[in-house]
């Protein structure tokens, strides 16, 4: 549907891929080298590239900031993975996020769901406002979004998941209503990757990732990237690109593209252990309340069966415990395999206490207004075993409850990680 005095249409459902997405995650931007035959790509540290004569490049290649083979490797293969017709990589999910609001003109203004990672917020609030960008937050964006479009309304930002309460958003609900008004819809797939969810394939306009999390999976590289399928983006978005030199280097391009190739697997298994470790959190005593897409007990679980593949959960979850932020902060400390640390995505299974870490710069009053009580963990399930998991989880429970109760025994400090299973 499109107002008759602006350009943007929801495009249909497209047809699915000639191929699978475990062959496109292999093939995808991964050609054989013609001279050698390499079968995978050689990574392409030259800053430049010759030309045969003036403004005449041997190749498609200048200058490594403005474009690099494995950049350009890796950029095929996510739009294959989300399809689109282009992707573009950054230094970071940041910079992914940054070049998008820098394409809005001074004075233009954004609608963003209430719970997003923290990094984004403190984007919105301190540094699009420096450059004449106003970003208004509301936490039922598909119920109120035509109550905050104004005149000077460009962009609408979801998170689907949201960070870190796990709450759903109808992507094309929300497409649907903004395209009435020409406003682009930018949604962050981060949290369940291309495998789960192709937000484009719902009527956003653009999508973006932390490549640090599931693209790369091994907890090695910092990265973004954003796919979409508009001529006009690919244009104004390049150039910024370029311009903003905010660019991952060859090496983690090479490395992001390596890791996004088990990407389908990796996916598929955290999300197994996540749905055990979830049923295990929901029949405990010790939690108040379990956040996750894969339960039947989620407030927008027939979202998930309508967007997500199979109806899968992804590999995040998070709970409210027993016992307040002081109990929080032990379990993390009395997981024996989940190891305390920000981040998510990883082969490796993490634990958080968003409130004190990953979404702390957000005030109290908001925090607590989207659900992000100081009582709230938020774990990133990994490819460990899922009983391993499960149990992990279940002695932390137990232990950490007592211990804020006073009905158990101080457990000392190293407790976290020192099985040898993850890092410290």
């Amino acid at each position: 549907m499109t107002h008759p005095d602006h350009p943007i249409s929801t495009p249909p459902r497209p047809p699915s891929p000639v191929q699978g997405f475990g062959t496109l995650a292999v093939h995808a931007g991964s050609p054989h080298d013609p001279s050698t035959g390499a079968v995978i790509p050689a990574i392409s540290l030259s800053t430049t590239f010759a030309q045969t004569s003036v403004g005449k490049p041997v190749g498609s290649f200048e200058y490594s900031r403005s474009d690099n083979p494995n950049r350009a490797n890796f950029e095929t293969m996510v739009a294959a993975l989300e399809h689109a017709k282009y992707a573009l990589a950054f230094s970071s999910g940041s910079a992914a996020t940054t070049v998008i609001l820098q394409s809005l003109a001074a004075g233009s203004h954004a609608i963003s769901v209430s719970d997003v990672y923290g990094g984004t917020h403190r984007y919105f609030t301190q540094v699009a406002k420096a450059h004449g960008v106003k970003v208004t937050f509301t936490p039922e964006i598909e119920v109120d979004i035509r109550d905050h479009i104004t005149e000077a309304t460009k962009l609408v930002w979801i998170e689907s998941p949201s960070n870190p309460t796990l709450r759903l958003v109808d992507i094309r609900a929300v497409a649907t209503q903004a395209h009435e008004h020409g406003i682009m819809v930018v949604v962050d797939n981060t949290f369940l990757s291309p495998y789960i969810q192709n937000p484009l394939d719902h009527g956003a306009d653009i999508v973006v990732h932390s490549v640090t999390k599931y693209i790369n999976g091994h907890s090695d590289v910092v990265m973004g990237v954003a796919a979409f399928n508009s001529d006009d983006l690919l244009r104004r978005l390049a150039f910024l690109q370029n311009a903003l030199g905010a660019v991952p280097s060859p090496f983690d391009c090479w490395l992001a593209h390596r890791g996004a190739k088990t990407l389908h697997l990796r996916a598929r298994e955290a999300t197994r252990n996540a749905t055990a470790v979830a049923h295990a959190l929901e029949a405990s005593p010790h939690v108040i309340a379990v956040n996750y897409p894969g339960l039947d007990s989620h407030p927008h679980r027939a979202i998930a069966k309508r967007q997500h593949r199979d109806g899968m959960g992804g590999g995040m979850l998070s709970f409210r415990i027993r016992g307040g932020h002081a109990a929080a902060e032990r379990f993390c400390q009395l997981t024996k395999i989940f190891t305390l640390a920000e981040s998510l995505g990883g082969v490796e299974s993490l634990c958080e206490v968003p409130s004190s870490m990953t979404h702390a710069g957000i005030p109290r009053d908001q925090r607590e207004a989207v659900g992000v009580f100081d009582d709230l963990v938020r774990i990133s399930c990994g490819v460990e075993d899922a009983e391993d998991l499960k149990k992990d989880v279940l002695q932390a429970l137990e232990r950490a409850v007592a211990e804020v109760e006073g009905g158990g025994k101080t457990v000392p400090e190293k407790a976290n990680g020192v099985n040898g299973l993850n890092g410290h």
